[in-house]
């Protein structure tokens, strides 16, 4: 596992854009297939890739596991990691995105787990979100981003674009390792 070291903002904190056509065309000529499992943001991503046309070809599905019972049952999410971690926390999106990718059975999975707003504690601050990709074959990544108290609306947009940012970029990745860039 690969765990960021403290929660810093990146390019989604800045405000990048992914593009989702580009990772739909990538993903279909690789023959990659997409889970995705989704809390804050409440199946944005998946609806993201699927305003693409030809996006299921690569989209197998989409887990939205809003509450705890749903994690567990749903992804496999121990009882034992929420209790020690708390829903958002590194430890869940990593068990979040390996249980998608493995109950989906696809190629990548991303997680996000988070305090969209309003609200929040002294501890986990709102806007702080939670992120986690799955590979075959490879370990899981996952990084925390403290968005800021910028409002729900404007925390589960940046983390669905961080969400697609992170699965373009593992597409990418791939290609390099197939060496299959153009």
């Amino acid at each position: 596992m690969s765990k960021s070291p403290a929660p810093t903002p990146d390019t989604a904190a800045a405000g990048a854009h992914p593009d989702v056509t580009g990772l739909i065309v990538l993903a279909a000529r690789l023959g990659l297939t997409v889970a995705t499992a989704e809390s804050c943001t409440g199946g944005m991503v998946a609806a993201a890739l699927t305003d693409v046309p030809g996006s299921s070809a690569v989209l197998d599905r989409g887990f939205v596991t809003y509450s705890n019972r749903a994690k567990q049952e749903m992804l496999g999410v121990s009882e034992e990691t929420l209790a020690a971690f708390g829903a958002v926390s590194e430890d869940v999106a990593q068990e979040m995105c390996e249980g998608a990718l493995r109950r989906a059975g696809v190629d990548l999975a991303v997680s996000i787990t988070g305090i969209a707003g309003p609200g929040g504690s002294e501890h986990k601050p709102e806007g702080r979100v939670c992120f986690g990709l799955a590979r075959t074959g490879q370990p899981a990544m996952v990084e925390t981003i403290d968005f800021g108290a910028l409002g729900r609306e404007t925390v589960r947009a940046k983390s669905c674009a961080h969400a697609l940012l992170l699965l373009e970029k593992a597409a990418l990745q791939v290609e390099r390792d197939l060496g299959k860039t153009p």
